[in-house]
């Protein structure tokens, strides 16, 4: 029989340690497998959530997600728990952001180019927000229930700082991959590589706000 080559996503776990009850510092790399195209390890989220939980505040500074030649910037972005956006408009047409997300649904409306609107996100899950005028923007918003987190770089890399002692889980989140987890203990002690399963980065098939499908429209449609 022909061998087949079976693929198994697996952690090592690197921890610096300073000393008893203090905190560690968590590096390494996110590596994405299969057909990955486009996507990029940037677009996606890899974060820590202790057993014991701890004090979650929102982000003192508003967090950005623009509108730029028809899509949204960043394709994803991630904030704690209780934390604004401002979605400004940059193009030269009208938008209306939205999400139909569980626990955090919102409608921006229209607005214009240098325009802007924020909104206040209350609970913890993950957002997609599009536009009901453009089917093809799309994008995510990671909202957490913890201050430990982090977006990896282009090449993956990626360091988790002060994270405290005692059980938790390490979990990844990425746009065109199925959510990953694993229970650690902290401190550990081995160097650190995730290795990712992809897919190819399609937009979400979704209607507009109101549940129906998109109109089509010319190519310089502004509204």
């Amino acid at each position: 029989m022909p061998r087949r080559t079976v693929i198994i996503p697996f952690l090592l776990v690197c921890l610096t340690w300073a000393s008893p009850g203090s905190a560690a510092d968590l590096t390494g790399r996110l590596e994405l497998l299969g057909k990955t195209g486009r996507t990029s390890p940037s677009e996606s989220v890899v974060y820590f959530e202790p057993a014991r939980s701890v004090p979650v505040k929102p982000q003192k500074k508003v967090m950005t997600m623009a509108t730029r030649g028809k899509a949204f910037e960043p394709r994803v972005l991630v904030v704690t728990r209780g934390s604004t956006v401002s979605f400004p408009n940059h193009d030269p047409i009208l938008h209306n952001v939205f999400s139909v997300s569980p626990k955090n649904r919102f409608d921006l409306g229209f607005y214009r180019n240098g325009d802007s609107k924020t909104w206040t996100f209350e609970s913890a899950g993950l957002v997609r927000v599009f536009c009901n005028v453009h089917y093809s923007m799309a994008a995510q918003i990671v909202v957490l229930d913890t201050p430990f987190f982090t977006t990896p770089d282009k090449d993956g890399n990626f360091r988790l700082e002060g994270l405290p002692a005692g059980g938790g889980k390490l979990r990844v989140w990425h746009t065109s991959a199925r959510p990953w987890s694993q229970e650690i203990q902290v401190p550990a002690a081995s160097p650190t590589v995730i290795r990712l399963q992809v897919r190819r980065r399609r937009v979400v098939p979704h209607t507009n706000k109101f549940g129906k499908p998109y109109k089509r429209r010319g190519r310089n449609d502004y509204r």
